[in-house]
């Protein structure tokens, strides 16, 4: 999930994108106002988002479309990273960006739960050593344990994505290569859709292939150039896409009730001008935009996702008993900006460090080359 500097002009080093760096950023506070102002009990604040904050409420409703803004984001920058690299260096670079973070959240998550926990669940079940472990590996559904960080659904999501690409790495990065794994890929999205195969909708993400392809388009004309074949691609992905949102749609229904509901037509809209955003700060004019603070902006996006959720609602909840005379503004305006600052505490002390050495590690582990065992084995003699 994040811009790379790697660029333009046939594999020429180019400028870090900023503008992308902000729209992450973007993605994750939507996906935040979601979680705090329309997916929670009325409660959690005192008084009902409804009542003192109708018209962000009701925008907030909207604000699960941050996922789908990140998938897209994520095809253009996975493409970007993964670029030129084998499967090995690529899954490097992934383990290396994406474990010391998470790791770190489910420590502090797991301590929240331990010291102050918010229903009248069994902790010790809820924190049970197969449930951590389980969560550890990113993969906690597949293992048939419950999520400890809500938000981490998304990641085994992203994670599929990274596989495909891996097996597109086996056989090398190429424009024309590219372009065929996102023609097949959004044929067997379309298969996939027909046959209601739960296994395959499970290998090749049929909701989601059209912002990733969408993605993928948009970083090919920023490497090579615009065409129509190109622009042909975009809009096929965009037309997949939208007619799949529906899907998404109706299984937010199912799963938040009328606190969700959202008409596909704003919904599309919203996601179709992220992607012209996109289109914007890549190939467009806002490309040229240097401004350093969209860059942290984009380095504290990671981290703030994923503490948002399963720290920042306990302390809403915790706020709201213990300091009543904040207000229901004041409250989430100290718990937005303290997910913040634990974000970037993350990012600074751990998510920095402990990535480059894990990186450094790997990439020797990656390289290194074991010696080949002594033949020991006696021959025979001579007669």
């Amino acid at each position: 999930m994040r811009a790379l500097a790697e660029g333009r002009g046939r594999g020429e080093p180019g400028p870090r994108l900023a503008v992308v760096d902000g729209m992450r950023l973007i993605a994750a506070l939507a996906v935040a106002g979601f979680h705090y102002l329309s997916a929670i009990p009325h409660t959690l604040w005192g008084p009902s988002p409804k009542e003192f904050a109708y018209p962000l409420h009701h925008a907030s409703m909207y604000g699960w479309l941050g996922v789908e803004a990140f998938f897209l984001i994520s095809g253009f920058v996975i493409c970007m990273s993964s670029w030129g690299r084998t499967a090995g260096q690529f899954a490097v670079s992934r383990i290396s960006r994406l474990y010391p973070a998470y790791w770190c959240a489910l420590v502090l998550i797991v301590a929240r739960i331990a010291l102050i926990p918010m229903q009248t669940h069994d902790v010790a079940a809820v924190i049970h050593p197969r449930i951590v472990l389980a969560n550890l590996t990113m993969f906690p559904d597949a293992l048939h344990a419950d999520l400890l960080d809500g938000v981490a659904w998304t990641l085994a999501v992203e994670a599929h994505f990274y596989l495909l690409m891996a097996v597109l790495l086996a056989f090398g990065t190429t424009y024309h290569r590219v372009m065929g794994f996102c023609v097949v890929w959004l044929a067997a999205g379309i298969v996939t859709s027909e046959t209601k195969s739960k296994f395959l909708d499970d290998l090749v993400l049929s909701q989601y292939a059209g912002l990733f392809v969408a993605g993928i388009a948009v970083y090919l004309m920023y490497r090579f150039g615009q065409n129509l074949m190109l622009w042909t691609l975009l809009g096929f992905a965009w037309c997949y896409e939208l007619a799949m949102l529906p899907i998404r749609l109706s299984g937010h229904y199912q799963e938040w009730g009328s606190k969700a509901l959202c008409s596909w037509t704003v919904a599309s809209a919203l996601l179709t001008a992220f992607l012209a955003l996109l289109l914007l700060a890549t190939i467009g004019p806002l490309a040229r935009i240097r401004w350093r603070w969209l860059m942290t902006a984009g380095a504290l996006t990671y981290p703030f996702y994923l503490v948002h959720q399963s720290l920042g609602l306990p302390m809403a909840g915790e706020l709201t008993v213990h300091a009543h005379w904040l207000g229901p503004w004041g409250r989430l305006a100290l718990t937005t900006v303290s997910m913040l600052l634990l974000a970037g505490l993350i990012h600074r002390v751990v998510e920095k460090p402990i990535g480059r050495a894990l990186r450094r590690r790997l990439d020797q582990a990656l390289d290194r080359h074991p010696k080949q065992p002594a033949d020991t084995t006696a021959q025979p003699r001579e007669a």
